[in-house]
């Protein structure tokens, strides 16, 4: 007798690289999580950490074999990023899921879609999750994807 195989739901890792002083140490914990691809919510994909700027970061995961993707659509706007900073995380938040229903729904549905195909994480400054909209946008691909799996690390 033949299995049915159902399909598995989508899962996805978010990682925040601020705890990572070097590429090596960042790229070495997205490979031992097979990590295939890479999306980097930052608006602004800058750091005072040259290595992690896009340009850099994108030839370092390139080597790596990880296909690296800004999305700035998902990026959090510097209004916003600015009352998590300041303690109004609470407010912050509620702005940016306006920001992701409103304008950057396109981008979400894109992100959810692509989760099937290939192992994906979503890549900002904070390490804590918590602390970071990436939390947020988890919470709206939920809506999306009420099975995806999701790991912080």
């Amino acid at each position: 007798m033949c299995e049915k195989l159902l399909p598995v739901p989508p899962d996805l890792l978010t990682i925040g690289y601020e705890r990572h002083l070097t590429p090596d140490s960042f790229v070495g914990a997205l490979s031992a999580a097979g990590v295939e691809r890479l999306v980097d919510v930052r608006e602004l994909p800058l750091s005072r950490r040259r290595s992690f700027s896009k340009t850099a970061l994108r030839c370092v995961l390139a080597d790596a074999g990880i296909e690296y993707d800004h999305a700035r659509e998902l990026g959090n706007p510097k209004p916003y990023r600015d009352l998590y900073r300041s303690g109004k995380q609470e407010e912050g938040a509620s702005l940016y899921l306006a920001h992701l229903r409103n304008g950057s729904a396109r981008a979400v549905d894109r992100l959810s879609d692509a989760l099937i195909e290939r192992r994906t994480c979503v890549l900002c400054f904070e390490d804590d999750h918590r602390t970071c909209h990436r939390a947020v946008l988890v919470q709206e691909l939920r809506q999306r994807l009420p099975d995806l799996s999701v790991e912080h690390f």
